[in-house]
């Protein structure tokens, strides 16, 4: 029999910035997301406006508590959100931490323990501080090390009893993507060099080993973990060429768990930089804190690509933050993310071969544009069959990999709420068991209405995953 371990952590993800709302309320300061009103793809604006839906979110801020009641009567064992580092320190320099922040994430927490909830927490959710931006250049800077210290030291310090389950950077491995979202770099991307990226890249690495130490030592009982963006890659044919070419590709994505999980940088890395001369600005203390090595690897997971040498073979796609080409035995979403369910499987076994570290899927899910109808008994709900279908198969694939000898942790699908999306600002990008009345536009009354996958997923989680086997 296949079967999830007993203490599996069943749950949903969330971020601050795409659900919280009230972004000048509580004395929380601007972050990076404040000024990205179109999302990842979108140009930034000097100021916030009021189309950003960011701003409001869906209200997560005042309306947590009835938004956990829902996710305690799906049964969540955990729930992963973000703290806002600009709720604590608003500018992100600041010598004191703001102490409202401090106590809204307390209420926060004692909610999610009022019904058995465990939070895990991202310390760093692409919401760096605006004014770190704007001052440093974000993790150009090596200053930011000292103030991502502080805001750790502070953050464990309060919550050290509340909170056992903790991530440093939501996919760190996106900076070389999305500069300013991941990173708060305010230069240009066709400013930056290679070397510049990989230099913020190190001071994030560096500060996350950091935390990981901090973290250790005033928390011993806590679990510390690195989150990557799951970039799956396949070789499109069986050319050797284009074998080589996926390692390569993936190789961009494993550098990050290489050095979070081993603690020094691979030597196929020091060989790039050397082939292109790149040098790395290093402390003299930074190669011992990179030791620091997590616990655990978290991992974000939607789609596939496939890499080639031979592009006239292969047709373009995307993902999250992600370019390839497409598979050609593979469906797509309606936003063109390729749907592969088995390559989860195959992610979570190559992970674990590699490092024989726990591990936990902390996003996974189907971004639809659902429809709101009413039911004859005058019920609002979705009937996302579609969504079932996906997650479904997902989750009877991470069985499968436990199967195998894998050691899964847990499982959080993203936006277990409907919220706005990090790459479009859309609500109409929709991942929840819980509707979310709200439209791009901006209006809407924020009512939250179950969706027929909250049912399913109630059931999968009661069930412990046996329900998976149901037709």
């Amino acid at each position: 029999m296949r079967r999830f371990p007993e203490n599996f952590l069943w749950g949903g993800a969330v971020a601050a910035n795409q659900c919280e709302g009230a972004y000048d309320e509580g004395g929380k300061g601007l972050s990076v997301q404040d000024v990205l009103p179109r999302g990842l793809r979108g140009e930034r604006t000097e100021a916030p406006i009021q189309d950003n839906l960011k701003l409001k979110g869906i209200d997560f801020y005042h309306r947590y508590k009835e938004d956990i009641r829902m996710f305690a009567e799906m049964g969540f064992k955990v729930l992963r959100t973000s703290i806002a580092w600009s709720r604590i320190f608003p500018s992100g320099d600041e010598e004191e931490p703001n102490e409202e922040g401090l106590q809204f994430y307390d209420r926060l927490f004692d909610e999610c323990h009022k019904y058995g909830i465990e939070p895990l927490i991202t310390i760093s959710h692409y919401e760096t501080p605006l004014g770190l931006a704007q001052k440093y250049d974000g993790w150009r800077s090596r200053k930011l090390i000292g103030f991502f210290e502080r805001y750790c030291r502070t953050i464990f310090s309060r919550y050290k009893d509340k909170v056992k389950y903790w991530l440093t950077f939501n996919e760190i491995n996106s900076l070389l993507h999305a500069p300013f979202m991941s990173g708060g770099i305010l230069t240009p991307p066709e400013k930056l060099s290679e070397a510049d990226l990989y230099q913020a890249v190190h001071h994030e690495l560096v500060a996350s080993a950091l935390a990981v130490k901090i973290g250790h030592e005033l928390m011993p009982g806590a679990k510390i973990g690195c989150m990557i963006l799951g970039i799956t890659v396949y070789p499109l044919t069986p050319d050797p060429q284009d074998v080589i070419a996926a390692m390569q590709k993936d190789r961009e994505t494993m550098m990050f768990a290489d050095i979070h999980a081993r603690g020094r940088y691979p030597a196929y890395l020091l060989n790039y930089f050397e082939e292109r001369g790149i040098r790395i600005r290093m402390e003299p203390q930074d190669e011992e804190i990179l030791k620091n090595t997590v616990d655990f690897i978290s991992f974000s997971y939607y789609s596939s690509i496939c890499e080639t040498v031979h592009p006239e073979l292969g047709e373009c796609t995307g993902g999250n933050l992600s370019r390839g080409y497409k598979n050609p035995y593979l469906k797509a979403s309606e936003w063109g993310w390729q749907i592969d369910p088995m390559g989860l499987r195959y992610t979570l076994n190559k992970l674990y071969d590699r490092y024989e570290l726990p591990l936990f899927i902390v996003e996974n899910g189907l971004g639809a544009a659902d429809e709101l109808i009413q039911t004859d008994d005058g019920e609002k709900t979705v009937l996302d069959d579609y969504r079932i279908d996906y997650l479904r198969q997902h989750l009877l694939q991470v069985r499968e990999a436990i199967h195998d000898g894998v050691e899964v942790m847990g499982y959080t699908s993203w936006g277990c709420i409907d919220l706005v999306s990090a790459s479009t600002a859309q609500m109409s990008k929709r991942y929840g068991y819980i509707y979310v009345d709200r439209n791009d536009d901006g209006t809407g009354t924020l009512e939250r209405c179950r969706k027929k996958s909250f049912w399913w997923y109630k059931k999968i989680i009661e069930s412990n995953g046996e329900a998976l086997d149901e037709a």
